[in-house]
């Protein structure tokens, strides 16, 4: 998050707004609380898996983005676990 260049409340907005996404993309049935959650989590998920292969973000676009991703994956693992 530091990386990014963004600071807190920031993160919680930005997060929040990912995961917001995210949950309407996937079709899931998230609150404000969990929308935050999958938003900054899913973030620091997608940006270690994208460094992995090379890839990085920076600024409030590239943490939306990745929030948004890692989102995705967090509720589709959570999906494959609950099935």
């Amino acid at each position: 998050m530091d990386d990014a260049g963004i600071g807190w409340i920031a993160a919680i907005i930005i997060g929040g707004l990912a995961g917001w996404i995210a949950s309407n993309f996937m079709n899931s049935n998230t609150g404000v609380l969990a929308n935050i959650i999958l938003g900054i989590v899913g973030a620091a998920v997608a940006s270690f898996l994208l460094g992995l292969l090379g890839v990085s973000f920076g600024g409030w676009l590239g943490y939306l983005v990745a929030g948004f991703v890692g989102a995705c994956i967090l509720i589709a693992g959570a999906r494959a676990v609950r099935s």
